[in-house]
C-alpha cells in the first residue's frame, strides 16, 4: 500500500519537520510513527444514550475500526449528535428534529476538514441522522461507506407483535375507552424490546434501505437486525471496504449519481416506504448539485409496483425482510423487470448487476411478491398538487383502501390544538382536518405528526377522515394523511387562508388536492392574510427558519 499517496489529505497534519507541532498532539494520544504514517479514515458516529437506534454503536464502531486497521489504515472515532424522533414526538422538541440534519452535516464536514481525514464511514440509525450523514459525505466528496446500527426486533405479547407505531395508537384507543390503563402499559412495557432503529418501515429504516438502494452501503445490510452478529461482521467489512475505497479513489459522486438515486426512488416505491424519503434524498442530491423533483417521485412510483406489505402499512417486521433477502431481493425483481439502472457503480467497486448477480434468493420465503401479481401496481408515494398545494404536497397510500376524501375543513394553526380535538372527540366522520403553520419556516422545523394521526387511527377514524398539513408525517404514520403541502401557510400559501367548513377534496387517484373556492376568492383572502410573528427570534430554530427552503424542494438550509 502506497501510503503516501492515500494520505492525500492527513499529509498535511502529519508529514514533514514543519508538522512536528501536529505529531505531538496526535502521540499525546499514544499514537505510534507508525500508526501516524497510515491513512487517517473518520470514524463518524451518533452513539449516544438517549436514542435506542444509538445506544449500541459505541460497539458497533469498533469492529469498523478492526477492519480499518486490518485494511492498513488508522481510525479516529467522534460523534455528532442524534435526535429520537419517537422521544422528541408531539410537543415543542419536534421543531429541533428536521434542523438537526443541517447541523449533522455540519458538523461533519468541519470535523473531517479541520482534522484532514482521507476517508469517511459513517454510522447511524435513526431519522434526520441518516440523511444528515449522507449530506456530509455528499459535500465532502471523499471515499466514504455508510453503515446503519440494524433495526430493532418486533416486540410480542400474547401471540400479538407490537412496534413503537402501535403504542402511538394505543393511547387513541385509550382515550376512547377502547383500552385500559393497564392494557396501555402491557404494550408500552413489550413494543421496543431492545436496541435499533423502530421495528417497522418508518423513517430510519425506509433511509437505510435507500442509502443501501443508492450504492453507499454493503449489499444486504441494512436490513440486518441491531441485535443480529452478523452486523459486526459487515461492521468489519465496512471498514475494509472504505480502505478499497480509498485505495481506488471511489467517492460519492462516483456512486450516487442521477441514475442511482432514480433507483432509490423505485426502491422506496416497491417497500412503501416513508414520506420523509421525499426530503431526504432530494436534500442529498442537492449536496451533489443533482436535480432531482417531486416530478421524479411521481413519474418513478407512477410506473413501479408495490411488492412488499410493510409496518405501518402491512403486518411484516425489517427482520422479516431481511429473512427474505433484504434489498437485494427487492433491487433483483426490480432489476429483473427493466425498473432499475443496474450499470450504477457501488460502494463495492462493482456495478449494481454484479453485485445482484452474486445474490443467492433464500428458499420458501414468500413475503416479497413477484412483480405480475404486486400489492399495488403503482408505489406507495404519490405527489398531489391542486389550488391547495400548487408547488406539491406528499401522500403515502401504502397499506390504505380509502385513496378519495371530501368533507368540510377543521382548521388548526398548530398541531397541539388539532390533537385535543382529535382526543376529545370534537372530530366527525367525514370532516377534513387541516393543520398548518407547521411547515419548515412557520413550524419552524417542520414537525411530524405521529400523535395526531394515531389518535385519528386509534378512535378507529382512520378510513373517514383526512388530514392536511404542511408539517411532516412520523413514518409510522397510516391513513390518507397529506403532508408537505407547498407553499406552507407562513410563505402565505394558499393552506394560510383555509377556513373552518371550507370543502376540501383529496383525491390520490386524480393526484389532486383542492379546496372549493374560485381563484378570486382566493386572490380576496390572501389580499388580507398577513404573516404572523416567527415562533423563535434567536438560536437554532430562528436561522433554519430564515434559511430553509420549501419541502418541495426538500426543506434544506441555503
Amino acid at each position: 500500500m502506497d501510503r503516501d499517496r492515500l494520505k492525500h489529505r492527513s499529509q498535511q497534519v502529519s508529514k514533514g519537520v514543519e508538522r512536528a507541532p501536529h505529531r505531538a498532539l496526535l502521540k499525546a494520544m499514544g499514537l505510534t510513527d507508525d500508526e501516524i504514517s497510515r491513512p487517517f479514515v473518520a470514524i463518524v458516529n451518533s452513539w449516544n444514550e438517549i436514542v435506542p437506534g444509538h445506544v449500541h454503536l459505541n460497539k458497533l464502531a469498533e469492529r469498523v475500526k478492526v477492519g480499518v486497521r486490518r485494511a492498513g489504515g488508522m481510525p479516529f472515532e467522534f460523534n455528532t449528535i442524534a435526535i429520537c424522533d419517537g422521544i422528541a414526538m408531539a410537543h415543542e422538541g419536534m421543531r429541533a428534529s428536521l434542523p438537526s440534519r443541517d447541523v449533522i452535516a455540519d458538523s461533519v464536514e468541519l470535523m473531517v476538514m479541520a482534522h484532514r481525514y482521507d476517508a469517511v464511514v459513517a454510522m447511524a440509525s435513526c431519522d434526520k441522522i441518516e440523511p444528515g450523514m449522507m449530506m456530509a459525505l455528499a459535500r465532502l466528496n471523499l471515499p466514504s461507506v455508510f453503515i446503519n446500527g440494524g433495526p430493532m426486533l418486533m416486540g410480542e405479547r400474547d401471540g400479538k407483535r407490537f412496534a413503537i407505531g402501535n403504542v402511538f395508537e394505543a393511547l387513541g384507543a385509550y382515550h376512547k375507552g377502547q383500552l385500559t390503563l393497564e392494557e396501555l402499559c402491557a404494550i408500552e412495557n413489550v413494543a421496543c424490546p431492545g436496541p435499533g432503529s423502530c421495528a417497522g418501515l418508518y423513517t430510519a429504516n425506509t433511509m437505510a434501505v435507500l442509502i443501501e438502494a443508492l450504492g453507499m452501503s454493503l449489499p444486504g445490510s441494512s436490513t440486518i437486525p441491531a441485535v443480529d452478529v452478523r452486523r459486526a461482521y459487515v461492521a468489519e467489512k465496512t471498514g475494509e471496504v472504505v480502505m478499497r475505497a480509498l485505495e481506488t479513489d471511489l467517492k460519492p459522486s462516483d456512486i450516487m449519481t442521477y441514475e442511482a438515486f432514480r433507483n432509490a426512488i423505485a426502491v422506496d416505491a416497491a417497500i412503501g416506504g416513508s414520506t420523509n424519503a421525499v426530503l431526504h434524498l432530494m436534500a442529498i442530491a442537492k449536496e451533489l448539485d443533482l436535480k432531482l423533483t417531486l416530478e421524479d417521485f411521481d413519474e418513478i412510483s407512477s410506473r413501479t409496483p408495490q411488492l412488499v406489505e410493510l409496518i405501518p402499512g402491512g403486518k411484516y417486521a425489517m427482520q422479516d425482510l431481511d429473512i427474505a433477502g433484504g434489498v437485494p431481493a427487492i433491487m433483483k425483481k426490480l432489476l429483473d423487470a427493466d425498473l432499475l439502472d443496474g450499470s450504477v457503480v457501488t460502494i463495492t467497486g462493482k456495478t449494481l448487476v454484479e453485485n445482484l448477480r452474486e445474490f443467492v434468493q433464500p428458499k420458501n420465503v414468500g413475503i416479497i411478491r413477484p412483480i405480475e401479481n404486486p400489492v399495488r401496481p403503482t408505489g406507495g408515494i404519490v405527489i398531489l398538487r391542486g389550488n391547495l398545494a400548487p408547488e406539491g404536497a406528499v401522500v403515502k397510500i401504502s397499506g390504505i383502501k380509502k385513496l378519495k376524501h371530501e368533507g368540510p375543513a377543521r382548521v388548526f394553526d398548530c398541531e397541539e390544538d388539532a390533537y385535543i380535538a382529535v382526543k376529545q372527540g370534537d372530530i366527525k366522520d367525514g370532516d377534513t382536518i387541516v393543520i398548518r403553520y407547521e411547515g419548515p419556516k412557520g413550524g419552524p422545523g417542520m414537525r411530524e405528526m405521529l400523535s395526531v394521526t394515531s389518535a385519528i387511527v386509534g378512535r378507529g377514524m382512520r378510513e373517514s377522515v383526512a388530514l392536511v398539513t404542511d408539517g411532516r408525517f412520523s413514518g409510522a404514520t397510516r391513513g390518507l394523511m397529506v403532508g408537505h403541502v407547498s407553499p406552507e401557510a407562513f410563505e402565505g400559501g394558499p393552506i394560510a387562508i383555509v377556513r373552518d367548513g371550507d370543502w376540501i377534496k383529496v383525491d390520490a387517484e386524480l393526484k389532486r388536492l383542492d379546496v372549493e373556492l374560485d381563484e378570486d376568492e382566493i386572490k380576496k383572502r390572501l389580499a388580507s392574510w398577513k404573516r404572523p410573528a416567527p415562533k423563535y427570534k434567536k438560536g437554532a430554530l430562528a436561522r433554519y427558519a430564515k434559511y430553509t427552503s420549501s419541502a418541495s424542494e426538500g426543506a434544506v438550509c441555503r
